[in-house]
């Protein structure tokens, strides 16, 4: 009986392959290469895949008919179709299939990070997001209106979240009153 695939290299290959066809619809053509490269720059060098990641990746894309692949120089080059620009269309799309709501995986996540306190993980989720956000603001100093409408919308976010949860809090105060009158 076949070894089944480990989950972490199967979910990178996916994640390799949804981000090659974003650079595709995006930027054009691609190759093996300038996929892992990219990918080591959008990690700021944290994660560069290797060739057992990038190239099976690529080639699924293309059996499965959502990239074709030609040869070009001494490479292999990889175009976006039509089949791969509606299934990036799908997943960006709000809704799930078939128009129901996509589901909140975070519990799930929680576990397979090791959490056992699901709120605490997301609370470490909203500081590494918040962080993620003041280092991508402090990277783009040099394009100051963008930079200035990021953090603006930052605080705004943050600010908006902050009076949801003062008024949650609120009201739960005010529901633990009324129960201990009774």
């Amino acid at each position: 009986m076949k070894k089944p695939p480990e989950v972490p290299g199967a979910f990178r290959r996916r994640l390799v392959g949804l981000y090659a066809l974003t650079l595709m619809e995006r930027a054009g053509p691609l190759h093996g290469y300038g996929l892992s490269d990219r990918i080591a720059q959008r990690t700021e060098g944290a994660w560069r895949p290797g060739p057992g990641s990038v190239y099976p990746s690529l080639r699924k894309l293309a059996e499965v008919g959502l990239a074709r692949s030609y040869a070009r120089n001494r490479r292999r080059e990889y175009v976006i179709t039509s089949r791969g620009r509606a299934l990036l269309r799908r997943i960006r799309h709000r809704d799930g299939p078939l128009g129901r709501p996509r589901p909140d995986m975070s519990s799930l996540w929680a576990e397979v990070m090791g959490s056992e306190d699901v709120g605490e993980f997301l609370l470490q989720r909203l500081r590494r997001t918040v962080d993620s956000l003041d280092a991508q603001i402090q990277r783009t100093t040099a394009s100051g209106a963008h930079t200035s409408a990021l953090r603006t919308a930052t605080i705004a976010e943050l600010t908006r979240a902050s009076a949801r949860f003062r008024a949650g809090t609120r009201r739960a105060a005010d529901a633990r009153r009324r129960a201990w009158r009774r």
